[in-house]
């Protein structure tokens, strides 16, 4: 599996989990949609440091669900 592809599924398996705060699976839901310019990506990068920080193990689920299917 490509490493975009993989990337992909695993922020749409966090934007379901239900572990994560509703305001952080919305931005993440924000930051996959192919808007023009840096904001989706910004998004995405602030989505993921802080699911670094604080939910990493909903991180590593959902990277290795991800990964499986």
């Amino acid at each position: 599996m490509s490493g975009a592809r993989h990337l992909i599924r695993a922020v749409t398996i966090l934007a379901r989990d239900g572990r994560i705060p509703k305001p952080l699976r919305g931005l993440a839901a924000f930051g996959v949609l192919p808007i023009p310019g840096p904001v989706d990506e910004a998004a995405l990068l602030v989505v993921g440091a802080l699911l670094w920080i604080f939910y990493r193990q909903s991180l590593r689920d959902a990277w290795a669900q991800a990964g499986a299917g």
